[in-house]
C-alpha cells in the first residue's frame, strides 16, 4: 500500500490537462474486457433485476447498503468526521435491529441519511495525492489513490466484529445483487456511455473523474455531469 501511494504522489498531472492517463493503453485493453463482463454478465442482471417489483429490489438494495455502514464509519472517524460516523453508526443499529437486519430503511425514515465515504476519501483528507487514473479488471475506472482504496476497504472490513451472522454470511450475496439492481436503475445512461458514445473509454473516465472529484470537493460539478460509474455501479467494497 506503502508503495502505491509513493507511486501516486510521483504520478503528477501534466499542466493544462484535465486527467492524468500515462497507462491509457492498458486501460484500454482493461476497459474492453469490463465491458465484455457488462455485456455478458452485469447488463443483463440488470435487466432481470429491473423487471422485479419493488418490494423485492428494495429490500435486498437496503440490506446491501446496511451491510456497508460499518466500514463508512471507520473511514469517517479516520477522516475526523464524527458527525458521519454518528450517523452512519445510528443508521446500522436502528436498520440492522428495528428494520430486520438491514432489509428495511427506518433510519432514513427518520432523515438519516447514509454518510457515503470510503478509505480512498480517507486518503484524500490525509492529503494523498489523486495520482494517475486506471482502470481496473472488473472494478471498473478508479484512480491510484482510490485503487489503494478498494483494497483497504475489501481487507479491513469492520462488518465481520460488529455485524449480525446473517449480515456476515449473506453481505457478498447482497452487494452483488445490489451491482445488478443498480445497473437495471441506471440502464440508460451507463449503455449510453458504453454503447453509444463514440469512445466509450474516454466517456468513462472524464464521468468518473469529475464525479470523484466533487465528492471530494475538489472541483465543482461540470454542468453535463454523469456518474455511470458511481460507488453503487463498480464492485467497490466486493469481498
Amino acid at each position: 500500500m506503502l508503495a502505491v501511494i509513493a507511486l501516486s504522489a510521483c504520478a503528477v498531472q501534466q499542466p493544462g490537462t484535465e486527467f492524468n492517463d500515462p497507462f491509457e493503453e492498458t486501460n484500454r485493453s482493461i476497459h474492453e474486457f469490463n465491458k465484455g463482463i457488462d455485456r455478458a454478465f452485469l447488463r443483463p442482471a440488470g435487466q432481470v433485476s429491473a423487471a422485479l417489483p419493488e418490494e423485492i429490489t428494495v429490500p435486498v438494495a437496503n440490506f446491501a447498503d446496511n451491510v456497508g455502514l460499518p466500514g463508512m464509519v471507520a473511514n469517517g472517524l479516520l477522516q475526523g468526521d464524527i458527525g458521519g460516523s454518528a450517523t452512519n453508526t445510528f443508521r446500522f443499529l436502528l436498520n440492522t435491529t428495528v428494520g430486520i437486519g438491514g432489509l428495511f430503511d427506518p433510519a432514513g425514515a427518520i432523515g438519516l441519511a447514509e454518510e457515503s465515504t470510503d478509505f480512498g476519501e480517507t486518503l484524500a483528507v490525509w492529503g494523498v495525492p489523486e495520482g494517475a487514473y486506471v482502470e481496473l479488471p472488473v472494478f471498473g475506472p478508479s484512480t491510484q489513490r482510490d485503487m489503494v482504496g478498494i483494497i483497504v476497504d475489501m481487507v479491513f472490513d469492520p462488518l465481520d466484529k460488529v455485524g449480525t451472522s446473517p449480515q456476515i454470511d449473506y453481505g457478498t450475496g447482497a452487494r452483488v445483487a445490489g451491482l445488478a439492481i443498480s445497473r437495471g436503475t441506471f440502464m440508460d445512461t451507463i449503455d449510453g456511455v458504453l454503447y453509444d458514445s463514440a469512445d466509450s473509454y474516454a466517456q468513462a473516465r472524464l464521468a468518473y473523474l469529475q464525479n470523484r472529484r466533487f465528492e471530494l470537493g475538489e472541483e465543482p460539478p461540470a454542468s453535463d455531469d454523469i456518474d455511470p460509474f458511481s460507488d453503487d455501479l463498480s464492485l467497490e467494497g466486493f469481498e
